[in-house]
């Protein structure tokens, strides 16, 4: 093992390098955007990074926050903040115990064998939140882009000063209940303890207030017509030259991260400009501090409303980091362990939470560069968590000087990136069923819960999947005579007398059933069984009487592949609503021209029979 992981260590060392440099501008901002701090994704990079590379099941996966993860980060920071009275001290012990949780939960998953069975989230689903997690990424840093802060408005917060002073007396009524001094005949020791609230107290809690008032989608909207008529035209020009260098430079080069170049160019240059800009918080300076107050302060009445939470933030990081692995293994002809690589997470996540770490999962694009850059074992991944964590110690009170409109630039970037345009292209074309799924989720993660959103979705497609494939076997059904019962594990009749000659050249595969979206990740072995010999292949679908969106995809990927390989698809028995959906989307005549779909099988036969040479 120690041999395998310290082969190629030229090649390791030189993802591993370039893998953190994309890392560190996207774990800063990613840190930001949960409420937690710039510190904190810099702490999730490096343990979720060294661990999940030291234990996954993925050789070349660079692991940390991501877009996903993070925005379902934020909702759960902001909610346990809010029941802690807007005290990050107080409420960061249950943040860090929900996050630990979540990782405890995905090893779990990975001991159970769960991962193999992760593909059976939907397309629509999976397209619907991805797309829902780009739009709330926009529309929430759209303020600090247009420099506006809740917290620096003063005029705004003191609007908030009469309910303020009424949630201060709720407390302190609730306090003396609690205590067992309360008297409704007797209020002196009501009027004397709130004769000690200073001022002070109630713009705290004005601004607690008026922060969680602007949080959120619903909250940045309501926000935005202030944040544009008290715009901050030095923090506007920060952001948008950051986001004008991020596009801009990939023209040029992409061997050099966008992203870094923007972050620096910007920084430095309004550093030393001396420019009056906003910085990010402080980022503490020396080796991370494990969080042990969430040990000791445990209460499990505090965290019991997140346990759902934490168990989505577990399965979004699994899917999330199951489908870079793929990627992966498309990229070095390799094949992951699915069980493993969720353990590794898990373990990654666990630790990230106990230093105060942000949950994340296995990256895309960070992977893609590490294996680009020469990755090939888990060696790259734990190299990129070491550079961060060196870039921490030596540069955290230089990072600290980074303006925050900079981030936000980054960050709106991330959001137009990490949407699913191929999904959304697909709309008008695909049936009304999966694009209400598709809707429905988008708009109930954008507008009220990214988790309960999934799982609304999930039902939905499972109840929508079931009355089709119950209406398709109902019409179908068929009383087979028991003297032909046999047939059904034997090759079909036609094919009996194929001819040994073409055996060689014509592979054929037949489906029977939907190819559906729990069907699809066995399907797409289809290409990987064809033989080297192969010159045709006829896929049989006359027992196919339906297709999914999830299915078309991975039909078109199929197709794709055996055509680089210079091999011919032939349609037979292809039926009426599989055909009507290639058409859509140009399936057929791109990948599968009409004169190579035939009705019969003799015909096929008699096509791949005319077309390859030396075959009587």
């Amino acid at each position: 093992m120690t041999k395998n992981i310290f082969s190629n260590f030229r090649g390791n060392l030189f993802g591993g390098i370039t893998a953190g440099i994309v890392a560190l501008p996207l774990a800063l901002a990613f840190g930001v955007q949960s409420g937690l701090g710039p510190d904190a994704g810099l702490y999730g990079a490096i343990f979720i990074g060294f661990f999940a590379s030291l234990f996954g099941g993925t050789n070349t996966q660079i692991s940390g926050p991501t877009a996903p993860m993070t925005a379902v980060s934020m909702v759960l920071v902001a909610g346990i903040i809010a029941t802690n009275n807007g005290d990050l001290e107080k409420a960061l012990p249950y943040i860090l115990l929900v996050f630990l949780m979540a990782g405890l939960m995905q090893v779990l998953l990975g001991i159970t064998g769960v991962g193999k069975y992760i593909k059976y989230i939907p397309y629509p689903v999976v397209s619907g939140f991805m797309t829902a997690i780009g739009v709330i990424i926009l529309i929430t840093q759209l303020l600090p882009v247009l420099g506006y802060y809740t917290e620096e408005d003063t005029a705004y917060i003191e609007t908030f000063n009469p309910q303020a002073e009424e949630v201060i007396m709720n407390k302190i009524l609730q306090d003396e209940a609690g205590e067992g001094i309360l008297v409704l005949q007797d209020f002196k020791e009501t009027i004397s303890r709130s004769e000690q609230i200073s001022e002070e107290d109630i713009l705290q809690e004005s601004k607690t207030l008026a922060k969680a008032e602007n949080s959120g989608v619903a909250g940045a909207i309501i926000a935005l017509p202030r944040a544009i008529a008290n715009i901050d035209w030095l923090e506007f020009i920060l952001a948008s030259l950051t986001i004008f260098i991020i596009y801009g430079f990939k023209k040029i080069t992409t061997k050099v991260p966008s992203t870094l170049v923007a972050l620096l160019v910007v920084s430095v240059g309004a550093y030393f400009l001396k420019l009056d800009y906003q910085p990010i918080d402080q980022i503490p300076g020396g080796f991370p501090i494990p969080n042990l107050e969430m040990f000791s302060q445990f209460q499990f009445g505090q965290i019991s409303p997140y346990v759902f939470t934490a168990l989505t933030l577990a399965f979004l990081g699994s899917i999330d980091s199951l489908l870079t692995s793929v990627v992966a293994d498309n990229m070095t002809k390799t094949k992951h362990n699915p069980n493993q690589e969720l353990m590794g997470q898990g373990i990654g996540n666990s630790v990230a939470a106990i230093f105060g770490g942000i949950p994340g999962a296995g990256a895309t694009i960070r992977t893609v560069v590490n294996i680009k850059s020469g990755g090939t074992t888990k060696l790259s991944g734990m190299i990129a968590a070491v550079l961060l964590l060196v870039i921490l110690l030596a540069l955290g009170p230089i990072a600290s000087q980074i303006p925050a409109a900079v981030l936000a630039g980054i960050l709106i970037t991330v959001g137009i990136g990490v949407m699913d345009y191929k999904g959304l292209k697909a709309i008008p074309k695909m049936q009304k069923a999966e694009v209400t799924i598709m809707i429905v989720v988008l708009l109930l993660s954008v507008f009220w819960n990214l988790v309960y959103a999934v799982g609304i979705g999930l039902v939905l497609a499972s109840i929508i999947f079931m009355k089709k494939i119950g209406d398709l076997t109902a019409d179908q059904s068929k009383v087979v005579p028991l003297k032909n019962a046999d047939e059904l594990m034997m090759a079909w009749s036609d094919e009996l007398n194929f001819p040994e000659k073409l055996k060689e050249e014509v592979f054929i595969k037949r489906l029977e059933g939907p190819l559906f979206f729990g069907y699809t990740s066995d399907f797409q072995q289809l290409a990987k069984e064809i033989p080297d010999t192969a010159t045709h292949v006829i896929i049989r679908m006359g027992k196919t009487p339906y297709i999914d969106q999830s299915g078309l995809y991975a039909m078109e990927e199929v197709l794709m592949e055996i055509s680089q390989r210079g091999i011919k698809p032939i349609f037979e028995g292809l039926q009426a609503q599989p055909r009507v959906m290639m058409e859509k989307i140009d399936i057929i005549p791109d990948l599968v021209p009409k004169e190579l779909i035939f009705t019969d099988f003799k015909e096929a036969v008699k096509y791949a029979r005319g077309n390859i040479k030396n075959v009587i």
